[in-house]
Formats: C-alpha cells, structure tokens, sequence
C-alpha cells in the first residue's frame, strides 16, 4: 500500500488545504486541490505499471525510452470523484474511462450503498484504475467492483483514494478476491458512527459541488 503523506512533499500542503475548514469555502480551490492529488497518485501508479522499450524519432537522431506497455481504464465513482478523477486522467490521458453512478443511502441507523449508473468499456484482461477520493467503509469499493465484472475480469485493480480509514482497507482487503494494491493520500484514524473518516474532510461531494436536497 502506497501512502502519499508519510513522506514530505508538496502534496501534504494540497491534503491539508482539503482539510482546511476555512480554505474548503473555496469550492474552486478544493476541485483543484482534488485534482493535483489525483495527478501525484497517477503519477506514483505509473512506476508500477508495465513498460516495453520504444523507439522514438527526434528532429536529430532515434532515441529508446520506455513507454506504457498497455493504457490502464480509469473507473470514476460519481460524483465526488470528478475532480479527482480529472487528475488521474491528466496523466493517463490516452486512457479508457467508466463510470458508475453510487451513493449511501440511510435508514434506521443503517448504511447501504446504492448503485444506479455504470458505463464502462470491455475490462478483460485490463489494469483497472478505481479512482474516489473518501475510501470509508470500503463498501462502494466492493459493490462498484462487482459491477464492473459484468463488463470482463480484470487482471488488476488499483485503488486510488486521498483519505481512507483503516475500517475501509480492511473490508476491501477481506472481500476483494482480485488481485489489487491501495494509493493513498492519507491513512486517517477512523470511521465515527456516521461512517466518515475521522479526521477526513467532510463529503467531499457537497464541497466539490454544493449540498445535496
């Protein structure tokens, strides 16, 4: 598991002005800051992706570099994942994307989620990239990936996520029987009994979009 902020970088200042209950006011800058963090992590699942030496001509002589042996498909959980989703996408930019339309439904003190869209390519065979920005409890996660399955298995599924809870990891780690790995921005606390992330941000969603009726 890859977790962005165990290191320094430039990206812990994007993390904490997601957090910023002051700078998050800024529905812009938070879309931004989503979408840098997307970038980072596409960035850091491109080192472990497949390469095949290519040979590329420039106005001078040929030159070998290393290219993409196979574009990933990027799956955007709506609609939170936009903006973070668009990050991903600025970099795996020749890429395949799906999308699938989830949100949590509450009653009587109970959490289910709730699928209502899903548009993606073939997925057999393919590198699959699952982009939301709030892994929670884990359970989108599943039941988005059990839906895919109905477009082809695919070979690999890489979870891209800026904040999760351990709670979260450990249902996907229990019920995924797919090869996968997480890409994390941070790795907070815990669940409250609303099942956000603690500490997190909020829903990501309402901040990148205004409140939902």
């Amino acid at each position: 598991m890859f977790i962005l902020n165990q290191n320094n970088s430039i990206a812990n200042q994007f993390l904490a002005e997601l957090r910023d209950i002051h700078i998050q006011k800024d529905r812009l800058r938070f879309r931004k800051n989503l979408e840098r963090v997307g970038e980072i992590l596409a960035y850091e699942v491109s080192k472990a992706l497949p390469y095949t030496p290519s040979s590329i001509t420039s106005p001078l002589a040929k030159v070998e570099t290393p290219l993409l042996k196979e574009q990933p498909v990027i799956i955007a959980v709506l609609r939170a994942a936009v903006p973070f989703y668009q990050g991903v996408l600025n970099f795996f930019d020749q890429a395949d994307s799906g999308f699938i339309g989830a949100y949590r439904k509450e009653s009587d003190d109970k959490i289910e989620i709730s699928l209502n869209y899903l548009a993606a390519p073939n997925l057999t065979g393919k590198t699959v990239l699952i982009v939301d920005p709030m892994l929670a409890t884990g359970k989108s996660f599943i039941k988005s990936i059990d839906a895919i399955k109905g477009h082809g298995k695919p070979k690999q599924i890489e979870i891209l996520s800026a904040f999760a809870a351990p709670e979260g990891i450990k249902h996907i780690k229990e019920n995924l029987d797919l090869p996968h790995r997480f890409w994390i921005g941070a790795l907070d606390e815990k669940l409250n009994q609303q099942s956000y992330i603690v500490p997190g941000l909020g829903d990501a969603g309402d901040l990148a979009f205004g409140p939902k009726i």
